[in-house]
């Protein structure tokens, strides 16, 4: 054994086992080969770069002054480490603003500022400014107009006097567009063939004079439209029609009221003095009571009551003289 360690193929072995382990070293700290800890740390500092839309708020003391001309929402482009800049597009705690506070009555040109954002991610905004006009703000009270199509209404019915709650709003804004304020309208959209009241929550919209929406605050913004629909009515007399009588007897009918009450149109109730009421006589052979249905001409939608008590006497047609 002693021969063995110190012969020549002993030690030929040992440089052999020597260089394995170092080509294998070599393998694993060259560039491109990452550990598990080296790729965790590979994640925490590779660079990112990510583009979103944000608010755009605006510092101004809103008692006084009305702003207008900036756009409601910004791009910022984030560009950072990776799990920053994900962490961050995620739960936006960082703010993009316009700073107006020293700023007087008139068109600016003011540029965009960031605060909350960390150190580590840099941005680049679009745009990077923005013109803005501040005025003073004004207010004015005004009436809610109500619009809609009268043709929707079904056959024989007809609109009410449409209410608006609340009936008056308040309209806020800069000088200018006050100062061009003519109504503030609710559009009620209506399908075709209503025959019942309307009731619905509209959206308020401010206009000038020529009917173009101007860019002001209305409060409250919506309002609850009432509009009710109903049938033109009148008392009518009724006529008893009897058919289908039996040869050999003789028929009294008398109805329980004279009158009943007509639904319609305004121009059909203003020609009609009465209306018929059919009583069949087909299968009566002794005195009965019925109850016989109203008849509906065109433009009567309905009446009350519907139908009518009967009384039917029957009775035999006395003999002829030979």
């Amino acid at each position: 054994m002693k021969k063995f360690f110190n012969s020549n193929l002993f030690y030929s072995i040992l440089a052999l086992l020597c260089a394995i382990l170092l080509s294998v070293y070599t393998r694993s700290t060259r560039v491109g080969f990452v550990t598990q800890s080296q790729r965790s740390q590979t994640t925490q500092t590779a660079t990112k770069e990510q583009s979103i839309k944000v608010p755009l708020q605006v510092s101004v003391d809103t008692d006084k002054y009305y702003v207008v001309g900036y756009p409601e929402k910004v791009q910022i482009r984030l560009s950072g480490p990776s799990a920053l800049v994900t962490s961050t597009v995620n739960t936006q705690s960082f703010r993009v603003f316009i700073d107006l506070t020293k700023l007087k009555v008139g068109k600016h040109r003011v540029a965009l500022k960031v605060s909350g954002l960390s150190k580590q991610i840099s941005y680049s905004l679009k745009p990077s400014s923005v013109t803005v006009n501040i005025q003073k703000k004004k207010s004015r009270s005004l009436p809610v107009q109500i619009e809609y199509n009268k043709n929707t209404v079904a056959t024989g019915y007809h609109f009410g006097t449409a209410s608006s709650d609340p009936r008056i709003v308040n309209v806020t804004g800069s000088g200018s567009e006050i100062n061009q304020l003519k109504r503030v309208v609710a559009r009620v959209s209506l399908t075709k063939g209503v025959d019942k009241s309307v009731e619905q929550q509209v959206i308020l919209v401010a206009e000038d004079k020529k009917g173009h929406q101007l860019n002001v605050v209305i409060d409250p913004a919506t309002s609850l439209i009432r509009i009710p629909v109903k049938l033109y009515h009148k008392k009518v007399k009724i006529k008893l029609n009897t058919r289908n009588e039996a040869s050999g007897k003789i028929y009294s009918v008398t109805a329980s009221r004279n009158y009943v009450t007509v639904y319609g149109s305004k121009k059909v109730l203003a020609h009609l003095s009465q209306i018929p009421v059919d009583v069949n006589l087909a299968d009566v052979k002794n005195n009965t009571t019925r109850q016989a249905k109203v008849q509906l001409p065109k433009g009567v939608v309905r009446t009350k009551p519907a139908t009518v008590k009967v009384k039917i006497k029957v009775g035999a047609s006395p003999a002829k003289d030979e």
